[in-house]
């Protein structure tokens, strides 16, 4: 039995306009259901492969800002998310999430701008313009990753030291234990290394599962660390 807060999602391409740029991204093109099976899944592929795409949709779809935040968040500094989220169908389980949170690596400046404004009393500001981009982002995910949740991430390793990636998937794997579910855009081998957690990629056709050690993430790092001087001598051109 599917336990997950989103137990799927459910794309009508006839909600899409005919000649959008979602029809040539081969991955997600003609796709009209995406399960969930597990309480972490993770997208991966090569850049601009859709992952991304279908992250922001998947979030909005769940009334999350598009730049991202909790569902109290309610800004727009910059309008550029596509129109998958209106041909979307999220089939939701019996279980109710309880709080949320859409993280953006390419919007978080913006994101903490806002934070600092919707800060009062009862809800004192993180300060996360005070703290070093990798600070505020571990910050942000110890204080808002709770129990029985709904949490979109996109790309959150971008500002951390792979110490602190440890950190964070200790933080992630704990919350999934507590009910919660998360979708993580990632290119991180330590990420990608929670047992357990669902892998679907974007590369090589339509999205499909693959198991870690077929990520290109874990082959690259697997292939630069086995053999990284004959590979620099290669990829560099030096004898």
């Amino acid at each position: 039995m599917n336990h997950q807060l989103i137990q799927k999602v459910l794309i009508d391409w006839g909600k899409v306009d005919r000649y959008s740029y979602l029809r040539n991204i081969e991955a997600i093109r003609g796709l009209e259901e995406l399960e969930f099976t597990s309480p972490i899944t993770f997208f991966v592929g090569e850049n601009g492969s859709g992952k991304s795409t279908m992250l922001e949709g998947l979030a909005i779809a769940c009334g999350f800002n598009p730049e991202g935040g909790s569902r109290n968040y309610r800004f727009s500094t910059y309008d550029s998310h596509s129109e998958l989220c209106r041909a979307m169908r999220i089939v939701k389980g019996y279980r109710r999430a309880g709080w949320g949170y859409f993280l953006r690596a390419e919007s978080f400046y913006n994101v903490a701008t806002m934070e600092e404004e919707y800060a009062d009393a009862r809800h004192p500001s993180q300060k996360f313009h005070e703290k070093s981009h990798g600070e505020s982002f571990l910050a942000l995910a110890q204080t808002q990753l709770k129990p029985n949740g709904i949490y979109f991430l996109d790309e959150p390793e971008a500002a951390l030291s792979p110490q602190r990636q440890l950190t964070l998937l200790a933080e992630i794997d704990e919350c999934a234990r507590q009910e919660s579910q998360f979708v993580i855009v990632t290119h991180s081998p330590i990420l990608l290394g929670i047992p357990g957690a669902q892998i679907l990629t974007f590369d090589s056709g339509p999205v499909h599962p693959c198991t870690y050690e077929e990520t290109d993430s874990y082959q690259v790092t697997e292939m630069f660390i086995n053999n990284r001087e004959q590979l620099l001598l290669r990829l560099l051109g030096r004898k």
